[in-house]
């Protein structure tokens, strides 16, 4: 019994996916639909940003303006790629001091999206302003809502709901319009590599130490005094010693 009862209800779901299919079906074939895009030309931009590491760790990157200002990059990609001369740099080969530049070029392209709708088919029933039931060539009814201002070709004629009848053959057609723009923006990263450190100086020395002989000059003899006295004045002088001295010595006794 339940088994019975499921495919009772199998079959009934799928007699009514088949109608709506059919009728998604008809609904297509009987409005026409267009679509295309009118491109306008196209207009670029391109801004360039230059600044300096002033921090680099993981994948962080911290980097000064030139006008000054402080941007922090607190998750760049491993994919991100600096160009610097022939070489591809990641955030890990960045090092504080490098100079970064960016310059971004923005294209952008107008256009116009236009879609066209088209329906043919004979007036059933109108309710004028708001809608009309059109019987289509497939011989079944559709109700259509009527934009507002929308006109009709009547054998030619271009009326609104109001100038439908019933048995008027008829054809519509709605046109919409939508502008758009595409963006396009490349993105290029590029950097110069911090310039060597300067040599270290020469290993001269300021003073250089030569040795060489030091002439000593030999030290002057001392001059002889000149023989201008003789030993006599000397010896007279010692006997005259003498004998005061003998003198002294008698008269000492005496006493």
């Amino acid at each position: 019994m339940n088994s019975r009862t499921a495919r009772t209800n199998l079959s009934l779901v799928l007699a009514v996916g088949a109608l709506c299919l059919a009728f998604a079906l008809s609904m297509s074939a009987q409005v026409q639909t267009q679509t295309t895009t009118e491109t306008g030309q196209a207009s670029s931009t391109t801004t360039v940003e230059r600044g300096e590491v002033v921090y680099v760790s993981g994948n962080q990157l911290v980097v000064k303006m030139e006008d000054g200002s402080i941007r922090h990059f607190d998750h760049v990609p491993e994919s991100a790629r600096v160009t610097v001369g022939d070489q591809q740099l990641g955030i890990h080969d960045l090092k504080v001091g490098m100079k970064l530049q960016r310059t971004i070029t923005t294209t952008e392209t107008p256009k116009v999206i236009k879609t066209v709708k088209s329906v043919k088919g004979t007036v059933w029933n109108v309710m004028p302003p708001s809608s009309v039931i059109l019987t289509m060539e497939n011989g079944k009814n559709q109700q259509f809502k009527i934009p507002e201002g929308q006109k009709f070709n009547v054998d030619g004629q271009m009326v609104d709901a109001w100038g439908l009848k019933k048995g008027m053959r008829v054809s519509a057609t709605k046109v919409v319009e939508v502008p758009a723009t595409d963006i396009d923006k490349q993105v290029k990263l590029t950097g110069k590599l911090l310039p060597p450190p300067p040599p270290p100086p020469p290993d001269v020395p300021i003073l250089v130490v030569e040795e060489a002989p030091v002439e000593v000059a030999a030290a002057a003899p001392a001059p002889a005094l000149p023989k201008t006295a003789s030993p006599l004045p000397l010896i007279g002088l010692l006997g005259f010693l003498s004998l005061a001295s003998s003198l002294g010595l008698k008269a000492f006794r005496t006493k």
